[in-house]
């Protein structure tokens, strides 16, 4: 078992479905080289829903998911500012940023963005609360390939990581979808109730590779020990 750990943890890992249900990924340091690498055979995304729970003490900017294609290096990102009130989205490498998002430290959040090309406009949702829709971009599709990493800010495609953009922390429960997902869908989500799992990223059926430190372990829950 230490065996298999430890190639986990500093090998890359075949990227073979796997169904991470009551698990977590923990990112355990500041590094420029530790991060997960997600796969889909989708190449061409004209919407998009993202939704995962992150855990974080960090009070830095923080990279929570970047989506990587070589005509843009920041073609679907989601960030978290230092200021704990401030969450941003990039799109086709345009930056938005919402304001009055209360990202706490030492808390499970539950996170979705939203994003339609024909409309241009996208949402941040924290905690079943969302933002103001605003507008990014629209017109044209994200098209691959693409590469979607946690952990890391992909400041070229698959690679430019920064060691003070990383990720430490926790992450479960990531889904990915093409479309849209209506307000009561993602209330579904954050409250862990029925919801169409993703079907650009599917956390239940996840191919994955882990490179460098990161662990897969059992997802913490804080219970009455006595």
């Amino acid at each position: 078992m230490a065996l298999y750990i430890l190639l986990l943890m500093l090998t890359a890992c075949a990227a073979t479905p796997q169904d991470l249900s009551g698990q977590m990924f923990t990112f355990p340091q500041e590094t420029n080289s530790a991060h997960v690498r997600l796969t889909t055979s989708r190449q061409v995304l004209s919407a998009v829903t993202v939704c995962f729970r992150s855990f974080s003490d960090l009070r830095r900017d923080i990279t929570l998911f970047s989506l990587s294609t070589p005509s843009a290096d920041n073609d679907f990102g989601m960030y978290k500012l230092a200021a704990t009130d401030a969450l941003v989205m990039r799109i086709r490498n345009t930056r938005m940023d919402f304001i009055g998002q209360d990202y706490k430290l030492n808390t499970w959040h539950s996170l979705c963005s939203t994003w339609d090309s024909g409309s241009g406009l996208s949402q941040m949702w924290l905690d079943g609360q969302p933002s103001s829709r605003r507008f990014i971009n629209s017109g044209s599709s994200i098209s691959g390939p693409i590469i979607i990493v946690l952990g890391q800010d992909q400041d070229s495609h698959g690679g430019g990581f920064d060691i003070k953009q990383s990720f430490v922390g926790m992450m479960s429960d990531v889904h990915m979808w093409d479309h849209v997902l209506s307000p009561c869908e993602i209330q579904n989500y954050v409250h862990h109730l029925n919801f169409p799992p993703g079907n650009v990223l599917n956390w239940n059926e996840l191919e994955f590779q882990i490179i460098g430190r990161v662990l897969i372990e059992d997802k913490q829950k804080v219970e009455t020990c006595y």
